[in-house]
């Protein structure tokens, strides 16, 4: 339809190399250095009781949760909990996260010294 007037793009050849995923990648055995010192805490605390407390601004239902449970995941974005009276599991924002209260001493020992010269 447009005859010459437009020619067709030209994209540069690809090789065949596997695209790795953004992000840390560890063994098992040890956990990967994020960005977020909250995530590194609660996978440090993974299978400790905690209580959640979380807010809802945009919800009149829900406008202030408390979730109690066990960590199962952290993530960036997101908080794992199962919850062992109920059963019920939870998948929480860390966006509506405020805090974390822990009935039992932290464990802390993620180490940033070589992370901000």
């Amino acid at each position: 339809m447009n005859g010459s007037f437009f020619s067709n793009p030209t994209f540069p050849s690809t090789t065949n190399t596997p695209m790795t995923p953004p992000g840390n990648i560890s063994s098992q055995a040890s956990l990967p250095l994020e960005q977020s010192l909250i995530e590194n805490i609660l996978r440090l605390n993974k299978g400790k009781l905690v209580k959640v407390y979380a807010s809802y601004p945009d919800s009149n239902e829900w406008r202030d949760k408390i979730y109690t449970g066990i960590i199962e995941e952290s993530g960036r974005d997101h908080l794992i909990l199962s919850d062992p009276t109920t059963g019920n599991w939870y998948l929480i924002r860390m966006l509506y996260v405020n805090f974390v209260e822990f009935d039992e001493k932290i464990n802390y020992n993620v180490d940033y010294s070589d992370t901000f010269d």
